[in-house]
């Protein structure tokens, strides 16, 4: 188990992210993590609560989380469908996709955008050699450090969580690291724009980097759009925007 934070106030918040994730796969880099622990920490006088699309292990929720705990503003509410190991299945060009049921619908991941065949064997295959469970691993990531009173899992996509939390919901931050497609990113931007609080921030996963859906969405829906201001792209795979006030 990682060892906890003596002193969260006088340790240097980058030391405590890399302390958090040392242990729990992803691909979000440090850099990245840190700008969004900065939006997350920075946005705490703004009413509301905090939404990532795309969870996986639980790297940046857990960034997410000590921002919310820090603050002492705010839920965290991390949406991904969390496939199962016997969810994926490969594809006749040898990438794979999945598919999952939630209730009584089954949805569909990495299904125009795949993943390729040397990826998956390297980076998704040893996740669930460590865990049957991709939800029951991010639910022990959480536990470890104790955020359950801050982090809250939903098992879905933005559709339904945005059904699930009615129209009074409000957030200050929305992080997007779902399906990387242009279609299911823009979908994303149009379910949860509505709930970003005047002043609140989206944030791109990938951006600008090897991804064209993601690419081609911010382009199309969020850069020169007058509801926001202060487009950037903050690192090497990182874009945010502010809704304006």
């Amino acid at each position: 188990m990682t060892p906890a934070i003596a002193n969260p106030t006088t340790t240097p918040v980058l030391k405590q992210i890399e302390a958090l994730v040392a242990e729990v796969p992803g691909w979000s880099p440090i850099d990245q993590l840190h700008t969004l622990f900065q939006l997350a920490y920075y946005t705490a006088d703004l009413p509301g609560d905090i939404v990532e699309i795309g969870s996986w292990c639980g790297r940046s929720a857990l960034v997410l989380g000590l921002a919310a705990r820090l603050t002492g503003r705010g839920r965290v509410h991390c949406v991904d469908f969390f496939p199962e190991k016997n969810d994926w299945t490969q594809n006749s060009d040898g990438s794979y996709s999945f598919r999952v049921t939630i209730g009584e619908e089954t949805y569909g991941g990495y299904q125009s955008q795949t993943v390729w065949q040397e990826p998956f064997e390297r980076d998704i295959v040893p996740v669930y050699m460590r865990h049957h469970s991709l939800f029951h691993l991010f639910l022990e990531n959480i536990a470890k450090h104790q955020f359950q009173d801050v982090i809250t899992p939903v098992k879905g996509n933005s559709d339904t969580f945005a059904r699930s939390v009615g129209d009074e919901f409000r957030c200050r931050l929305v992080f997007l690291d779902g399906d990387h497609s242009y279609e299911s990113v823009c979908k994303d931007i149009n379910n949860l724009e509505r709930f970003l609080v005047p002043g609140g921030w989206m944030c791109f996963d990938d951006a600008f980097s090897c991804y064209d859906g993601v690419n081609r969405a911010i382009e199309d829906r969020i850069i020169n759009n007058e509801r926001f201001e202060l487009a950037q792209q903050m690192t090497r795979k990182f874009f945010i925007a502010r809704k304006r006030s």
